[in-house]
């Protein structure tokens, strides 16, 4: 990929929202995966009148590397956990280790999420429609973590949408949600950054707006 695909976030999220106008959905609610995922989810909330809600995700480190990624947990009662094996094998990681690790990213998550005033949690949308949004999806782990974490509650459907997702990810995905809504899958991605103009990093104010301007939750 040489070149950007999308000016910003924003852009990239009205080009989604024209995905789902018109379309019959069962009373949806749209969750962004913070925090890039937010600005892209703020217009397909505003052309379906659907309440914005966050879903709070955090990668799980390895003791070596806080950055490799042996797995992933959404928010919920319980959280919802995905591992990748492969990571696990490598860093040799037990179940102790795994549990240890599961604790920090917990704890990081809740303090991440107490800075912001509370949205929808994954139970509101018993009977209704989920839209998921990230600004990117290049390994999955996070929208896998938020599936799992949404399908607990017997959702009307699952749905994915991304501006930008690697093609094996894709088809990952498809075996997971109702439905993957996704505008580019280019062969050789490499970073989701790579695909914006501008992928500055969505800073607190920004998203405590984006959050301002959406309609109220309402369970």
């Amino acid at each position: 990929m040489s070149e950007a695909l999308f000016p910003d976030r924003e852009t990239a999220g009205r080009k989604l929202a024209a995905r789902f106008v018109g379309r019959s959905l069962e009373r949806p609610i749209v969750y962004a995966l913070p925090r890039g995922g937010a600005p892209v989810a703020a217009p397909i909330a505003a052309a379906l009148d659907a309440p914005l809600a966050l879903l709070w995700v955090r990668k799980i480190g390895t003791p070596f590397s806080s950055e490799l990624a042996a797995g992933c947990v959404a928010e919920g009662d319980p959280p919802a956990f995905v591992w990748n094996a492969d990571v696990l094998e490598l860093a040799d990681m037990d179940v102790e280790a795994q549990h240890h690790a599961a604790e920090r990213a917990l704890n990081e998550l809740a303090a991440r999420k107490a800075r912001f005033p509370p949205t929808l949690p994954p139970s509101a949308v018993r009977g209704r429609s989920a839209i998921v949004v990230d600004d990117g999806v290049a390994t999955g782990a996070s929208m896998r973590a938020a599936i799992v974490a949404l399908r607990r509650h017997a959702p009307a459907a699952v749905i994915v949408a991304t501006p930008v997702a690697a093609p094996d990810v894709v088809v990952d995905l498809a075996q997971l949600a109702d439905e993957v809504v996704c505008l580019a899958a280019p062969v050789h991605l490499g970073s989701v950054g790579r695909a914006y103009a501008n992928f500055l990093q969505v800073e607190n104010q920004e998203l405590e707006a984006i959050l301002a301007r959406a309609p109220r939750p309402q369970s």
